[in-house]
């Protein structure tokens, strides 16, 4: 909350000082921040590899989130109180050995992963909280692949999918 707090007031992230963090909060490692407000999405921003310090990763994931999700207003002093924020830590993501969509579905574990597709410039990605709003796995599959610009139908030979799993508060 500090890092949208910080961006209401100077219209940039919170600049985190490193040297006073516990080394676990120093590693690079990769996050997503999803805010919500009365349980609908406000907005989700994150990086699938680590490229920063994990205190680093969520200040500046917390401040786009608030302010930089295109799908969305930058978020107002007034929305403060009725905010929630859950942040996701990611494991590396590991590529699935997938000729079909069928065995892509057969290989998903509800609830545990995340998964990103991608075929040419298309690409995205679903945190493992997804499952909550879409727990069969075709219907997860299915509305990845709209919100990676293909046809529900749509799958090519060259089609890779990657699974990764989160540990999130």
């Amino acid at each position: 909350m500090d890092s949208i707090e910080y961006g209401l007031a100077n219209r940039r992230p919170l600049l985190v000082d490193l040297a006073t963090m516990p080394d676990e909060l120093t590693e690079h490692r990769a996050t997503f921040v999803t805010l919500e407000i009365n349980n609908q999405l406000r907005g989700c921003i994150g990086m699938l590899e680590a490229q920063r310090p994990l205190a680093e990763d969520v200040a500046f994931n917390s401040y786009a989130a608030a302010f930089s999700d295109s799908r969305f207003p930058p978020i107002q002093n007034d929305e403060l109180d009725n905010l929630s924020i859950h942040i996701s830590i990611l494991k590396p993501a590991v590529e699935l050995n997938i000729q079909s969509e069928t065995e892509l579905i057969k290989q998903l574990k509800p609830d545990i992963d995340g998964l990103i597709i991608e075929d040419n410039s298309h690409h995205a990605t679903f945190l493992p909280s997804v499952w909550k709003s879409l727990p069969r796995a075709e219907d997860f599959v299915h509305h990845l692949k709209i919100k990676a610009g293909f046809d529900v139908d749509y799958w090519s030979k060259d089609i890779r999918a990657y699974r990764y799993s989160t540990e999130s508060f």
